[in-house]
């Protein structure tokens, strides 16, 4: 996994436990997005998906993926900017890809 977020792959971005998995911030159709621009983090089972309050996982909790899906974009726009390109050029390189945005 690249992570533009974060080198450290052997614990949970949100609890720090034992990550088995990869979070994308960008996800469902927007997941090779992700990949391609390294907005994903090392996630463990309880954190991604198996906590059993909806309160305590990402998918499944409307609020923690609407925040997911914009921590992913502000992410790549902060690299963007950091490369030299413009708000307005960023803005719609994102959206051009992405199919939309999030912020």
């Amino acid at each position: 996994m690249k992570s533009t977020l974060t080198n450290i792959n052997e614990y949970c971005y949100f609890c720090y436990g034992y990550a088995t998995q990869t979070h994308h911030l960008i996800f469902g159709k927007g997941r090779r997005f992700a990949d391609k621009w390294g907005l994903c983090v090392p996630i463990c089972d309880a954190c991604h998906t198996k906590a059993e309050r909806i309160c305590d996982r990402i998918h499944d909790n409307t609020m923690a993926e609407k925040l997911s899906k914009m921590l992913g974009q502000a992410i790549f726009e902060r690299d963007r900017a950091l490369e030299g390109m413009s708000q307005e050029d960023i803005r719609a390189k994102f959206i051009q890809e992405n199919g939309g945005s999030y912020l």
